[in-house]
């Protein structure tokens, strides 16, 4: 018997080291190509070279202006983050704490909008924005960040998500502090907001990576070489006769670390808030 478990065991520890390599291999590819230059990664080098610093000197002086498009990027997943979080959070507290008899409709309405692919929703938002452009509100219209950031800043996924976590939400405090004579909007900013920061955290890395490594839609809305955003970039140097793979796997490198960055620091927190723990 012991002798079974023992196989068993290292059938299972085989199976996870073979997975974690799977898993892992393409990143660190990733990290050595970003070292080799075009030659020696279409040669299948696995070894770190020393064309690192050559490859980062062309990637930002390709004329293809990476610098500004990590900006444009950064820009816009922030806003979107910021405003998603906080317009969902309200939304999926209201929908949770505030009971009536047309609310659950309304949220199954509301859940019935995510079997909607967003390539459906393309030609309305494109027609939308043009003609907010063409009627004068320029800021607003196609080719400005306004048109990239509204479609994302309330979605039915996050305001479930929100609703869901608010369900583990002591009622008891919200009963207190209305006794205490706090309006809601104070109770939402100085007792929801502290208790919920685990789900807060974890809506933040989700919308970010969401925002950060948006293509479709950002390619059709920013037609303006100076506006756009990195995956734009990355896009626009794969698609070339002669592709530099050595500079495109370094603007990759560069393109994972903010949202690598982001869910390390707050992996705890997103893990928390994916179980719907409350503290």
């Amino acid at each position: 018997m012991k002798k079974a478990n023992r196989v068993l065991l290292t059938l299972k520890y085989l199976f996870l080291i073979i997975a974690s390599f799977i898993s892992v291999f393409p990143f660190f590819w990733m990290v050595i190509s970003a070292t080799n230059n075009a030659r020696e990664v279409n040669a299948g080098k696995l070894t770190f070279g020393t064309h690192f610093a050559e490859n980062l000197g062309n990637l930002f002086h390709s004329g293809l202006n990476f610098g500004p498009a990590l900006g444009n990027s950064a820009l816009i997943a922030a806003i979107t983050t910021v405003l998603a979080l906080l317009i969902s959070s309200v939304a999926g507290y209201g929908f949770e704490i505030f009971r009536n008899k047309v609310r659950d409709r309304v949220f199954n309405i509301l859940l019935l909008s995510m079997m909607v692919p967003f390539c459906a929703l393309m030609i309305p938002l494109y027609r939308m924005f043009s003609a907010a452009g063409k009627a004068g509100f320029t800021g607003i219209g196609l080719n400005t960040m306004f048109s990239v950031i509204v479609p994302y800043i309330c979605t039915a996924f996050l305001i479930f998500f929100f609703r869901q976590n608010t369900k583990s939400f002591p009622k008891d405090i919200l009963e207190a502090a209305r006794i205490d004579g706090l309006n809601e909007m104070k109770i939402f900013t100085h007792m929801y907001m502290p208790v919920m920061k685990s789900t807060y955290a974890a809506g933040a890395i989700i919308t970010f990576m969401t925002s950060w490594n948006n293509y479709l839609w950002t390619l059709v809305a920013l037609q303006d070489p100076q506006k756009r955003t990195v995956p734009l970039i990355l896009s626009a140097m794969g698609s070339s006769y002669t592709p530099d793979y050595g500079m495109i796997m370094t603007g990759i490198v560069i393109a994972t670390l903010p949202t690598g960055f982001l869910f390390f620091m707050m992996q705890k927190h997103f893990v928390a808030g994916m179980i719907g723990s409350v503290k």
